[in-house]
């Protein structure tokens, strides 16, 4: 979600999509049609509301039962054992990046530190042909120089400050400290002839308001000063108060030195990209005055390396970023979008001369979202990974004739580096692998080669659930895609209880292989029941139209594709109708919150890190965007932010309702959670609110954490199940 403010626009929402192949079923007819709950709500008769809640926050969570004390199943203590190659979205990490000759690739490792309770990232390397893979160093955020002799990456040093590393890739591996920062640096990057790193930082600012108290005694332990705050956009999650200064772009000799700082002013600069000469190094942001008050505003802008000057490329009302100059540098390649009122847009891939006229549009025969361009060595065109419903691949857009599929499958493949020569790595997960690192040459048909099995040590003899992919017709007959994960040992003549995982954003979505999510859902599988996780409409991946069926009627027809979903599932006869619960975090808790209000046919759940109330979330959640969630400000009109609020349903809640949040939640604060708390009890429907400590949006800050909120999830399912528990 971009945190900056905006004018009266609805709010950006979630995160970007990927393409998939697909084995559809029949459209169903709802045999068993659900329940809704007759009664009336106390106040209001809520409708429909946009959350944009970060989809890679969009989760759902398992724990344990019998079922998981059995051999060749996953467990919650397996978990501790597990890594990640893929790199943790709010961490800033790279993804694998391929040598420049195409031979090694470069990728981060994470695992947890059970003695601290964190994730920890290592640095290892591996052929590109799968042999000699070894660790490195500690540390992230590495880079290949252009010749393939040295990487810089971040590490901290000894007094825990985060700085930049250089090591040579000879047999003598020596590293370098080459920085001595005040903050941590950000998007590093090479220059063309490797001999200078350009990288970003926070700069501190000022103060704009302070007063000294007279007459304070020597040695008077008085309190500290306060915080004051004067800008509109002065926190974030997972990163705490961001109105100590702006982000801006430096410059630093790769064999160490004094960095120096290219651009000024009171604004947020993205990350550095150089020209193909050295000369420049372009950017995003927005230099203009009102820059936090423009909602989903940004410019590509150039400055130069030399004198600090600085020159606008784009000009035009809506998003320009991520710029990606041609290998000639004659060109620019970059994402964005029109401005629109629309709650969801897919960006669009343009190309400009490097002076910034000369700008049109490639691949318009897609509608899909962009993202990772990379140059073709001939300048023919960019490649670049895109969603397409559940499933992730890469594509090749040519400057003149359709976009062409360079890889298949339904699995989510991102690629993160590719050579000149077009051998490229990324990271792909499916339905039964958790996520690995894979090259691939992309003029030899995309042929993808695994060469890291990074969990395969814990997966060795454990049986996982298999995963069905379903399409089915909602009560419009628009078409839903979800996913079934079926027990381990599945037998179709018995009865499993039900959990629906609700995803967030609300224009996230889940698909095959979803990073982050795989573990929990077969977690549950193994626990003994039927996971089912779907898209339904608003999510991303399946174009603008679909993902803006929800504008100004979220939760609505979103609940009717969700509700839709179970009765597929019911119609297999292997549910039991009576023990299904439901759970969902951020837009998931929303939804969750809002499916006990208006049905009681699941017999719990547990809604995490939600939005209950509308008309407070919008002016405590961390930035203005959330304002042009709604046709009129609160103030204005209260009427559409309490119609669209779980909160107002309340009255209608008999299910035993769970509620879990992150103690140091910025983004669905803490309050969100106590309101409906505290309606629940009132109202005495059986009810928990678990805090969770050091914990930030969702459940992934701690590792800890994720489990705790597994256990005590499952825990509550457990305890309120209507007669026979998940089939062991």
């Amino acid at each position: 979600m971009d945190p900056r403010p905006t004018t009266r626009r609805r709010a950006d929402l979630a995160p970007r999509p990927t393409t998939r192949s697909r084995a559809r079923l029949a459209p169903h007819r709802r045999l068993h049609p659900h329940r809704r709950l007759a009664r009336t709500p106390h106040h209001a008769r809520p409708i429909a509301a946009i959350v944009a809640l970060a989809a890679i926050f969009a989760l759902s969570s398992p724990q344990p039962t019998a079922a998981q004390e059995q051999s060749g199943r996953l467990t919650p203590e397996l978990y501790f054992e597990w890594e990640e190659v893929r790199p943790f979205l709010l961490a800033g990490g790279m993804g694998p990046q391929i040598s420049p000759d195409g031979g090694q690739v470069l990728y981060e490792r994470r695992h947890i530190d059970k003695m601290r309770d964190r994730w920890v990232s290592e640095l290892h390397i591996v052929g590109a042909d799968g042999e000699r893979a070894r660790r490195l160093t500690d540390g992230g955020g590495a880079v290949w120089s252009p010749d393939g002799g040295r990487i810089a990456f971040v590490r901290a040093d000894g007094d825990g400050a985060p700085q930049i590393f250089v090591r040579w890739m000879d047999a003598e591996g020596a590293e370098t400290q080459v920085s001595h920062l005040t903050h941590g640096p950000g998007g590093l990057t090479w220059s063309p002839d490797g001999e200078t790193l350009a990288f970003s930082m926070m700069v501190p600012s000022e103060p704009e308001w302070t007063v000294t108290i007279p007459g304070r005694p020597e040695g008077a332990e008085w309190t500290v000063e306060p915080k004051v705050v004067t800008r509109p956009n002065y926190r974030r999650d997972y990163v705490g108060y961001t109105d100590g200064g702006y982000r801006h772009i430096f410059v630093l000799p790769a064999s160490g030195g004094t960095p120096r700082q290219l651009t000024d002013g009171d604004w947020n600069h993205g990350a550095p990209v150089w020209s193909a000469d050295g000369s420049e190094i372009l950017f995003s942001a927005l230099r203009e005055d009102d820059a936090d008050y423009r909602f989903r505003e940004s410019e590509i802008y150039a400055v130069s390396v030399s004198s600090g000057a600085i020159r606008q490329l784009t000009t035009r009302a809506g998003s320009d970023h991520s710029p990606v100059p041609s290998p000639d540098g004659r060109l620019v390649a970059y994402l964005g979008h029109d401005e629109t009122d629309d709650a969801y847009y897919a960006d669009n891939i343009y190309v400009m001369n490097m002076d910034g006229s000369g700008v049109r549009e490639i691949a318009t025969d897609r509608d899909r979202d962009p993202s990772g361009l990379r140059w073709a060595a001939d300048g023919s065109g960019v490649y670049y990974n895109a969603p397409d419903g559940g499933a992730e691949n890469m594509y090749f857009a040519q400057f003149d004739g359709p976009v062409r599929q360079i890889t298949e499958g339904e699995h989510y493949l991102t690629v993160y580096s590719m050579t000149a020569g077009g051998m490229a790595a990324g990271v792909l997960s499916s339905a039964h692998e958790p996520g690995d690192v894979v090259v691939f040459d992309v003029a030899a048909g995309g042929e993808i080669s695994r060469i890291t099995d990074v969990n395969g040590d814990i997966l060795a003899g454990v049986e996982l659930g298999e995963v069905e992919d379903v399409w089915y017709e909602s009560s419009d007959g628009l078409e839903i895609q979800g996913w079934i994960v079926k027990p381990p040992g599945f037998d179709p003549a018995k009865k499993y209880p039900l959990m629906l995982a609700i995803h967030g954003g609300p224009h996230g979505r889940y698909g095959f292989g979803t990073p982050y999510m795989w573990y929990e859902w077969q977690l549950e599988a193994a626990s003994g029941y039927v996971v089912l996780y779907t898209n339904p409409r608003g999510s991303s991946g399946y174009g603008s139209e679909f993902g803006n069926e929800i504008e100004n009627a979220y939760p609505g027809m979103d609940y009717d594709d969700l509700m839709a979903g179970v009765d597929v599932v019911l119609e297999r006869g292997y549910v039991d109708e009576q023990n299904m619960f439901v759970y969902g975090c951020s837009g998931g808790g929303v939804l969750t919150a809002w499916v006990v209000g208006h049905t009681d046919r699941f017999a719990g759940a547990s809604s995490e890190c939600p939005v209950t109330n509308w008309f407070s979330f919008v002016g405590t959640t961390d930035g203005l965007g959330w304002y042009n969630n709604f046709e009129n400000l609160p103030w204005e009109d209260p009427s559409e932010h309490l119609r669209r609020s779980p909160l107002m349903y309340v009255g209608n809640v008999t299910t035993p309702t769970l509620l879990i949040t992150g103690e140091g939640d910025l983004r669905t604060p803490m309050g969100q959670t106590e309101e409906y708390y505290q309606a629940l009890q009132m109202l005495k429907v059986p009810t928990a609110m678990v805090r969770l400590q050091d914990e930030w949006h969702a459940y992934f800050y701690r590792p800890t954490n994720t489990i705790r909120t597994w256990m005590y999830r499952m825990d509550w399912f457990r305890k309120h199940s209507r007669g026979q528990g998940p089939v062991t």
